[in-house]
């Protein structure tokens, strides 16, 4: 039996409320949750173990689309179902995808406790310092897949449930585990204390990416583009670097996310 529908014909409906003016939300916060845009995230949003959806909407020519995604799950969440143009007058603009998700994370791990739940072989992401929507998207998006285990994020970092990084990761963000490191936890300590072996990203590298071989459990730390990560973090990790033609040093830091994690994939 398809889920039930409740139509919306207004868009001061107070029902539809967490999907008013999506884009000045964006710039304001949800207050631990967020919105999934599209097919593809929403389908990771109703199918994801680590979030959960709090209210689906949808254009009414996209309801044939929702109940394929849906298919034989039990959804608790309200759906809501607008003409093309309520659904625009809420969403603040025009939404073509004409499918939205409201939805939470079910809980938000410690960085101890995530890597305490890894399996012996395990590749963990760390981010520092990654202040930008995109590239947080692409990275999660990478590690989705190639296969990483986690990530971690330093307290700097932007957040990966903005709705651009989401759906810059393609759902990625809402099924990959992650956990943002604690004001001042010391990131390469606590790596290391659960038998991490830490490799730090950067142009000075003191040995190439295709040398190295991957160990059992092993963390790759990425910086910003620009300032790179500090000397303090590179001190005390093994640094690698990526080989590149004359008059270039570095790579976007995305893009350099994808290039190592294909190369611990291919090793593992």
């Amino acid at each position: 039996m398809p889920p039930p529908f409740s139509p919306i014909t207004d868009p001061s409906d107070p029902r539809v409320e967490p999907f008013l003016q999506v884009r000045e939300r964006d710039l304001v916060g949800r207050q631990g949750l967020f919105v999934a845009e599209g097919e593809v995230v929403l389908r990771h949003l109703l199918a994801s173990p680590l979030c959960e959806p709090l209210a689906l909407l949808a254009a009414r020519d996209r309801v044939a689309r929702l109940l394929d995604l849906i298919g034989e799950q039990t959804v608790a969440a309200p759906i809501y179902v607008a003409e093309q143009g309520v659904m625009d007058a809420i969403v603040g603009f025009p939404i073509h995808r004409g499918l939205l998700g409201v939805g939470r994370r079910r809980e938000t791990p410690s960085a101890e406790t995530l890597l305490a739940g890894l399996g012996p072989r395990s590749v963990v992401v760390v981010v520092h310092g990654i202040g930008n929507h995109d590239n947080m998207g692409g990275i999660f998006r990478n590690a989705a897949a190639f296969g990483a285990d986690a990530l971690l994020l330093d307290p700097s970092c932007c957040d990966p449930l903005y709705r651009k990084a989401i759906r810059v990761s393609v759902g990625a963000a809402l099924i990959q585990p992650f956990a943002r490191l604690a004001p001042g936890e010391d990131m390469v300590a606590l790596l290391e204390r659960h038998g991490f072996e830490v490799l730090a990203l950067s142009p000075s590298g003191a040995e190439t990416l295709q040398a190295y071989a991957p160990a059992q459990r092993t963390a790759i730390i990425l910086g910003a583009e620009g300032p790179g990560l500090p000397e303090a973090i590179l001190a005390r990790c093994r640094t690698l670097r990526i080989p590149m033609a004359g008059g270039f040093d570095s790579l976007n830091v995305a893009t350099t996310s994808g290039v190592v994690l294909h190369h611990l994939a291919a090793g593992r």
